[in-house]
């Protein structure tokens, strides 16, 4: 993909029956913005980045931002921002 450019991000959404589906739409030493493409009841384990904060927006669905100690419910719209060493994950609870 050429940049800067219009991105649809559903035209690059990967899914797996065996585990979530993960497509990088940029990549640069400052920046990284990927999708990642969740079927029902998939979700990615608690984990934490060092030296990256994560930011997280629903483009279709609802699940759960798991994060340590907690679950938010999370539906279509909304957005998480998970700073760096805070441990964070997502699970699609939804159809």
């Amino acid at each position: 993909m050429t940049h800067p450019s219009i991105i649809q991000p559903a035209a690059h959404a990967v899914y797996a029956t065996e585990k979530m589906g993960k497509a990088t739409i940029f990549e640069s030493p400052r920046l990284l913005v990927g999708l990642n493409a969740f079927g029902p009841g998939q979700e990615h384990a608690l984990h934490a980045h060092k030296g990256q904060d994560k930011v997280y927006h629903v483009l279709e669905g609802e699940g759960l931002f798991l994060l340590d100690g907690r679950e938010l419910a999370m539906k279509t719209g909304d957005l998480l921002v998970a700073p760096e060493g805070v441990a964070h994950g997502v699970r699609n609870t939804g159809a």
